[in-house]
């Protein structure tokens, strides 16, 4: 196998498993914010021994560098405990399709952030988007669980893409790797108090099924992305990527029988036409 073929057979694993990851909101009985916990504490262990194995510098430039890394943190949090929220009171199609909106509203982040134009190509994709999310709800009440799973969804969706544009900011400075564990070791002290708040149950199979998801749909799928970068284009990546709800969904069909209404395969063609469009225009 020569290295590109590598390099995709690696992007592709590691996007399914960022699509699998989903389905733990399903597989777990426990909140989204002790899910989150567990997920970033076991793969912050595991990413310190890969720098410690790495001999990377863990060390920042910058002091106020520090608290751009807390803030990323915290948001990393907030979005992972919105994703498995909007799974867990809908479904992992609808979760995984409105948190998929994110590339759009990247488009609109980035003129804030890197004093950019908005376009008008790219209002017309919020907007196609924003139709493909209404064919998603079912009904536009608040008590509908399905419309709360869209609605944190969406959340979910947003925080990635405020965390998306702080990364950018910061990929040239820093590993990927020393990013990755900053953003998850915040996470995981920012999300210890509410274990003593919740006080959950947690059995021996939580346990495992979160070191699980810590270390190889988290850990590894990062590891592997980061890898399959040196030998493709970023916009080949960057179209991969968007087959992180495909994967997702199909899994969920066979794994927990959830299957997807008209409305929903309608709604999600649109939202996944408009990511691949925004990939391709944005590289």
């Amino acid at each position: 196998m020569n290295a590109k073929a590598r390099s995709l057979t690696e992007i592709h694993l590691a996007v399914l498993l960022f699509g699998l990851s989903g389905l733990f909101g399903k597989l777990i009985i426990l909140s989204p914010t002790i899910i989150v916990l567990g997920r970033v504490l076991f793969s912050s262990i595991f990413l310190m021994m890969i720098i410690l194995y790495l001999k990377k510098d863990v060390k920042l430039k910058k002091k106020k560098h520090y608290l751009y890394l807390i803030m990323m943190g915290i948001i990393l949090a907030l979005h992972w405990s919105a994703f498995f929220k909007s799974i867990q009171v809908s479904t992992v199609a609808i979760g995984l399709l409105t948190f998929s909106t994110f590339p759009v509203f990247v488009t609109f982040l980035e003129p804030f952030f890197f004093k950019e134009e908005i376009k008008l190509s790219d209002s017309l994709t919020a907007v196609v988007t924003l139709f493909g999310v209404m064919l998603v709800i079912p009904a536009l009440e608040l008590g509908n669980n399905l419309t709360q799973g869209v609605i944190w969804g969406i959340i979910s969706g947003l925080t990635y893409a405020i965390l998306s544009m702080l990364n950018r900011k910061f990929v040239k400075e820093y590993s990927s790797f020393v990013i990755a564990f900053y953003e998850q070791f915040i996470a995981t002290l920012v999300l210890i108090p509410f274990y003593f708040l919740l006080r959950p149950v947690i059995n021996l199979k939580d346990i495992l099924l979160l070191v699980v998801l810590g270390v190889i749909f988290t850990g590894i799928s990062h590891l592997l992305f980061i890898n399959s970068l040196k030998n493709l284009k970023t916009q080949t990546a960057g179209i991969i990527s968007s087959l992180e709800p495909v994967y997702g969904i199909i899994f969920a069909v066979f794994i927990i029988r959830e299957i997807l209404d008209l409305r929903e395969i309608l709604g999600g063609i649109v939202i996944l036409s408009t990511v691949f469009y925004s990939t391709l225009k944005a590289k």
